[in-house]
């Protein structure tokens, strides 16, 4: 290896040169004469003499000489690691030029000196005399980009200070705002947009932003603003949304904007806006089929369309009404139409040894395969329990599953049917009608949920759901009351209809109404006003509370009064406080409760990190009586932090230390709070903990982690969570309670043979949908007491889950709406915000023809040049229409 390291004689004595100057900065002048090459040492002697001559006297010769130093330092190059060498030699210099510019008289020339002093100052300056700017402002009003890419970035950094110091002392910040101006237009022209974006949000004037956009980079300062606003403080990121709104608007990219309407306060106006300015009828299809995907209840009315039909088409989407078909059409497509029996999910041949305990409490074991019956059919229509023909077989009959249920074990049986026929109003209500009919209340009850369960999500202008519901939610029998009052809660979640308002309060108010009716009212009401603030019920709620006796604050369901509370507040933020203040002034049992339960839930989604460190606070304490707010703040911690990736990463990591170090009553619920963390979204460290407690002593934690793995894999027919249920069957064989948690969690990884997710977010994880928060929340709570609720009499709570399953499918159709297969990619989604150039939105991704699934984290892009999709996030239902430039090879 010898030859190479000498090729030429002189390499070695040129490649030790560089070094020593960086030494020398700091040591004498002497050192560095010695050290220069000869070019080097011109410059130096040259730039010495141009100090020299811009103090002399005659303006003629001080101007050639300023003009000489400006040529040399602007062409100078520097590479990535070392100041550029004018620069570095007129270092010494930089005192003297700065007295010397004190005595000038005002002039063209000082002017001109100042520039000059304001980019020495880059490398000059003491930190924190922000001198660069300073000369900046004495300066020229030239060009500054000119002096390059570094300099007006430290110039952006000092403005920020100054602005903040100015604010404080009530200085004119005019002069500043012009140079923004400047630095925002050069950011612009040279794709800084992240850079621009934050100098503005420094100095609070982000309207800037939209007069210095273009259609080449307004996507990529809209991407920047709407990633940054999940980290912005509460009334930022509003606004930080509402600029990203108006460029979109400004470049037409309406179904972009449609996306952070629905994300803004008040989301109607904004909404309405964005289908006026259009009259792309298709466009307008497309912004429904976000819209029904979002769940916002919408009136179409005569502005958005002015055409009669073009009205009931809009409508017809919004309302939801495709849904069913179109899940359908992909069920076909994926070939998953088979029923499945509770059998094919348990898999009991593929355990060894111990035999199935089908002799053990087979009336609990029968309502256990109801609920996977259920989640695993749903929404297609046909299963081998309820709705197999009678005919067939005398056993087949639906009536006779029915049968083999216990008391209120048949209401769930009952309403399990609703969930089968899932989004199909027509034959859902059909089916159910003969239940309607019978002599057993549970029955009855439980056909009433199924009504509120069918027709979740689909909304129908003549409100059957409502007129079926309404007349039995007088009747004395408290079950087939409960049924009714789920059932419309289920049914117009998301919707607040005045006339649920009404009837639902009148049932709060009644002090005669029996305790698990008053707090179903409040829960439906709570679902159907989700996130509206609506004091009325708020007070309705309130006074509930207060009337209660210490015997019924005693009893476990009461802890969703609280729920229901927090659901009118989900994630409004400060909304909440006036109402918290009121909940402090509870009966000790409940104050606490109440009060962060509303936290949680009020700021839910929002990655406030203030918040969760309160939450953290409150679960480090050590209680001795036996208090159980923690659990909520536990639950609270996982709502906060879930609304963006890097909150969620820390929260499964502070989850742990809680495992660790918490008290009995914070480790039940943490497996519940890593269950929300990543609901259908089954990530390796989040499996093996809950791997890990479902072996728990604690019969509560190891109950919790079992149902959290159904949560964590839900509708994803994860193998190695089913393989991890399949052996705790065995596990747990004896134990009822364990196998019942064990079977609803094999019900969920097989929820909908895998095309359902159970995540609240869609839309690239962007928008949050509250209905399906608010269902998952009221479930989670409820699983806090497990022995109670879901155990108890309770079970039919998990039907709430409803509100959150929604097919994770991207179903590309025509311009009349009819399917159309196309290619499309399918990969991991990749964070490109803020990224040099296109880089690729997808990695890791295979060619698949439409209809696919997407899994959590994934994206998909049109493979094929012949279609345009109307929308740029292809999710759900997406309209494609050709593309005229394309032509057949």
């Amino acid at each position: 290896m010898a030859p190479p390291e000498h090729p030429t004689p002189t390499a070695p004595s040129e490649h030790s040169q560089p070094p020593p100057p960086a030494v020398a900065k700091g040591k004498g002048k002497k050192k560095d004469d010695d050290d220069l090459s000869e070019e080097d040492q011109a410059l130096k002697d040259q730039l010495d003499l141009y100090v020299l001559r811009s103090q002399d006297a005659d303006p003629g010769v001080q101007k050639l000489a300023l003009e000489s130093m400006r040529q040399e330092i602007r062409s100078a190059t520097s590479s990535m690691t070392s100041v550029p060498k004018p620069l570095k030699f007129l270092r010494p210099h930089y005192g003297t030029l700065k007295s010397y510019f004190e005595t000038m008289p005002e002039s063209e020339l000082k002017k001109y000196m100042a520039d000059i002093l304001s980019v020495l100052a880059l490398t000059m300056s003491i930190e924190g005399e922000r001198e660069s700017l300073k000369y900046r402002l004495l300066g020229s009003e030239g060009d500054i980009g000119s002096w390059g890419h570094e300099y007006v970035r430290n110039l952006a950094g000092e403005i920020a200070q100054e602005f903040q110091k100015r604010q404080d002392d009530d200085l004119p910040i005019d002069a500043l705002m012009e140079l923004v101006q400047q630095i925002i237009s050069f950011h612009m022209k040279h794709n800084a947009e992240p850079e621009a974006v934050d100098l503005l949000m420094e100095v609070e004037d982000l309207d800037l932003l939209v007069e210095h956009v273009d259609t080449t980079n307004y996507k990529r300062a809209c991407l920047y603003l709407t990633s940054s606003s999940k980290y912005l403080p509460a009334p930022d990121d509003m606004l930080a949304l509402d600029i990203a709104y108006t460029i979109y608007m400004k470049f037409g990219d309406l179904a972009s904007a449609l996306r952070i309407a629905l994300q803004l306060e008040k989301p109607m106006q904004y909404v309405k806006q964005v289908y006026t300015s259009t009259d792309d009828f298709l466009l307008k299809k497309q912004f429904s089929y976000i819209i029904a995907r979002h769940g916002l209840a919408m009136e179409i009315d005569d502005e958005i369309a002015a055409d009669d039909n073009d009205k009931e088409v809009l409508q017809e989407i919004v309302n939801n009404t495709k849904l069913s078909e179109g899940y359908l059409t992909l069920a076909r497509d994926i070939e998953v139409m088979e029923p499945k029996s509770p059998e094919d999910i348990y898999k009991v041949h593929l355990i060894d040894g111990r035999g199935a305990s089908s002799s053990l409490d087979s009336a609990r074991q029968n309502l256990a395969a109801t609920f996977v019956n259920a989640f695993v059919n749903a929404g297609f229509g046909q299963d081998k329990l309820m709705t197999a023909p009678s005919d067939s077989s005398s056993s087949g009959s639906s009536g006779n599953w029915l049968f083999k249920n216990k008391e209120h074990g048949k209401a769930s049986a009952a309403a399990s049917l609703g969930m089968i026929l899932l989004w199909d109003t027509d034959s859902g209500l059909a089916q159910l009608d003969k239940y309607l009919h019978s002599n057993d209340t549970h029955v009855v009850a439980g056909a009433l949920l199924g009504i509120g369960i069918v027709t979740c999500g689909v909304k129908n202008d003549c409100d059957p759901a409502l007129a079926i519901l309404m007349e039995y939610i007088g009747k004395d029998d408290s079950n087939i009351r409960i049924g009714a009052i789920l059932g419309l809660g289920i049914a117009y979640a998301g919707s607040q209809k005045e006339e649920l308002k009404m009837h639902l309060s009148a049932v709060l108010g009644d002090s005669q109404s029996p305790l698990e009716v008053l707090v179903f009212s409040a829960i439906a009401l709570g679902l159907v006003f989700v996130g509206s603030c609506n004091e009325e019920i708020a007070q309705s709620i309130i006074f509930a509370l207060m009337e209660r006796s210490e015997a019924e604050l005693a009893e476990p369901i009461i802890r969703l009064l609280p729920v229901a509370l927090g659901l009118l507040y989900l994630g409004k933020q400060e909304s909440v406080e006036a109402t918290a203040e009121v909940s402090k002034t509870f009966d000790e049992k409940i104050g606490k409760y109440c009060d962060v339960t509303l936290m949680s839930l009020a700021y839910a989604g929002t990655g406030n990190v203030l918040k969760v460190q309160k939450l953290l606070g409150i679960c480090s304490q050590h209680l001795e009586k036996g208090e159980t707010h923690q659990g909520p703040a536990v639950l609270g911690i996982a709502l906060i932090a879930m609304a963006e990736e890097l909150g969620a990463e820390m929260a499964v990591r502070s989850l742990e230390r809680l495992l660790q170090y918490g008290e009995q009553n914070i480790r039940r619920a943490v497996p519940l709070a890593l269950g929300i963390l990543c609901i259908s979204n089954p990530k390796v460290n989040v499996m093996d903990t809950l791997s890990r407690l479902s072996h728990d002593a604690d019969a509560d934690v190891s109950m919790a982690a079992i149902i959290s793995l159904g949560l964590i894999g839900a509708g994803t027919n994860n193998a190695r969570i089913a393989g991890m249920l399949r052996n705790l069957s065995s596990y747990y064989y004896k134990e009822a309670a364990h196998l019942f948690c064990v079977r609803i969690a094999q019900g969920l990884v097989h929820l909908g043979k895998g095309l359902l997710t159970l995540s609240p977010y869609h839309s690239d994880r962007f928008l949050l949908s509250p209905m399906a928060l608010g269902g998952l929340v009221t479930v989670l709570h409820a699983c806090l007491d497990m022995k109670s609720t879901i155990l108890g009499k309770y079970h039919y709570i998990l039907y709430i889950i409803v509100l959150a399953m929604q097919p994770r499918m991207l179903l590309t159709v025509d311009e009349d709406l009819k399917p159309l297969s196309v290619p499309v990619r399918v990969g991991q989604a990749v964070d490109v915000v803020g990224q040099a150039g296109r880089p690729k939105t997808i990695t890791g991704f295979q060619t698949h023809s439409t209809p696919v699934l997407l899994a959590a984290g994934e994206r998909a892009e049109l493979a094929t040049e012949k279609y345009i999709p109307l929308t740029p996030v292809l999710e759900g239902f997406v309209i494609l229409k050709k593309n005229p430039e394309y032509h057949e090879e």
